[in-house]
């Protein structure tokens, strides 16, 4: 599996990350029920520990499942942020799972291995996007183009107008 577009799009939504972090005279605040840049980011982290432990499983010939809830779940994304020590930390968390990621799906993963189906549940915002089993390839290739660059504009989003039309060009 060529995983160059993941490796995109965990540099993209880093680097969105990045900038909303060293925004300079911005305080970043979401709009009213939306989530901060910290809490974008723990809910990418755990998503890729999910998708992580479900490519471990299936490398094991073991089954498994895939569901996101917890992502969603706000306890749980607050621990995270303790846990990892905050922005920078959650950065690096982020980094370092993408690579676990590329790995997993470009290296050591076979063809049989990526076609597994597994049972699979996601949510957005309360509604059920997916309930049915998918391959495995398809939730790594859906962190490249839907979740990844979709948590980066997010990010983005936070900073005023000025600010973003600054960080993307």
């Amino acid at each position: 599996m060529d995983t160059t577009p993941l490796r995109d799009a965990y540099r993209a939504l880093l680097d969105a990350a990045a900038t909303v972090a060293d925004a300079s005279g911005t305080s970043p605040v979401p709009p009213t029920g939306e989530w901060n840049a910290d809490q974008i980011l723990a809910h990418v982290s755990i998503v890729n520990a999910v998708t992580i432990a479900a490519a471990s499983t299936v490398s094991s010939g073991a089954n498994t499942t895939y569901e996101n809830r917890t992502a969603h779940d706000t306890w749980t994304i607050e621990r995270v942020i303790a846990n990892t020590g905050g922005n920078t930390g959650l950065r690096n968390r982020i980094h370092a799972q993408g690579e676990v990621l590329c790995a997993l799906g470009g290296q050591v993963l076979s063809d049989a291995e990526l076609d597994t189906l597994v049972p699979t549940l996601l949510l957005s915002a309360g509604t059920v996007l997916v309930d049915q089993p998918v391959p495995l390839r398809d939730l790594i290739t859906g962190l490249a183009e839907v979740e990844l660059p979709g948590h980066a504009k997010q990010l983005l989003a936070l900073l005023p107008d000025d600010a973003v039309a600054a960080a993307t060009t």
